[in-house]
């Protein structure tokens, strides 16, 4: 009997835990040959998520739950989940039903086919705005194209994988963590599935435009130094420029006399100097931030409570 841990992450999904709950026990109770088990992770939610978690886990013995002492974020609730697994499978999804249940048992066929992890992708973007899909389809091809981490377009987090692979994304311990680009750096035999977007059915998202801009920012940093390389290659590009213009002045200035500068040039000129500095101060101070939070070495979450059994919760949680 292979054991397999569903991580779902949680924050303020109290209208919707009950029905994942039931939807996903129906899909996964059907399956022979394994053994089921749940870990929410409440990451600080302000409703009454946590109660629904407790009142799960009264019922239903597979159910186990850890919550923060405040909100973390999606990445450190997930990086928790994983922490505390201890199946031969893990499934990483949300609690919101736009990872479809129904698809668990393909994946499970993928893994029994010899794949590390078996992950969905978007084969649409049904019900979202035009202007999101056009900025994610954007950020995927960006990151892409200055990164040697490859990631998947419209990849989301819902997956399966192996107990050794969980164990490889566990030894990456960074505090500002970038799960998509984490699982591809990783690596190991991956199976793509693609589904069909699904729309919230109740609850709202808790992803807003500014969020969603930051994490991009965020997985874009973390796996690339290109920004810093183009800065260096802007800043020998306007150096050359800076000097040919040094030389025809100076040879205008030989030839016809001296002249007096023109006023629209010289403030042209000092803004856009101006703003290439401010830019490049701009990259420098991103890469400088995020250096700066790694050395502080703080936790990714804190623990407040967990139903988690003794011998698991005594495992030390980063």
């Amino acid at each position: 009997m292979k054991t397999v841990d569903l991580v779902v992450p949680c924050y303020n999904e109290q209208e919707v835990l009950a029905a994942f709950f039931k939807e996903t026990d129906a899909w996964v109770s059907n399956i022979p040959g394994y053994e089921f088990r749940y870990i929410f992770v409440n990451d600080g939610s302000r409703d009454d998520t946590l109660a629904q978690m407790k009142a799960l886990a009264a019922l239903h013995p597979q159910v186990h739950y850890i919550s923060f002492s405040r909100n973390f974020g999606k990445e450190a609730a997930m990086y928790a989940g994983l922490k505390s697994s201890t199946g031969d499978y893990v499934i990483v999804m949300d609690a919101d039903l736009q990872h479809p249940p129904a698809m668990i048992p393909d994946m499970l066929k993928g893994i029994q086919e010899g794949y590390d992890c078996v992950a969905a992708k978007r084969s649409s973007r049904k019900g979202e705005s035009r202007l999101r899909s056009w900025f994610s389809s954007q950020f995927y091809r960006l990151s892409n194209s200055l990164s040697d981490v490859k990631m998947e377009k419209d990849a989301v987090d819902f997956r399966i994988m192996s107990r050794q692979m969980v164990n490889a994304v566990l030894e990456l311990s960074e505090r500002q963590r970038f799960s998509k680009g984490i699982f591809m750096w990783v690596g190991f035999n991956t199976k793509w599935i693609p589904y069909e977007n699904v729309e919230r059915a109740m609850g709202t998202t808790k992803w807003s435009f500014k969020s969603l801009f930051r994490y991009a920012l965020d997985g874009i940093m973390a796996f690339s130094t290109a920004p810093l390389r183009m800065v260096c290659g802007l800043g020998i590009f306007i150096s050359a420029v800076a000097f040919i213009y040094i030389c025809i002045t100076l040879i205008q200035t030989l030839i016809f006399g001296i002249s007096v500068p023109g006023y629209v040039t010289t403030l042209c000129a000092v803004l856009f100097l101006g703003g290439i500095i401010e830019f490049s101060v701009g990259i420098l101070g991103e890469y400088i931030s995020r250096i700066y939070m790694e050395v502080k070495n703080r936790p990714i979450y804190i623990v407040k409570e967990t139903n988690i059994h003794e011998q698991q919760a005594s495992k030390p949680l980063e």
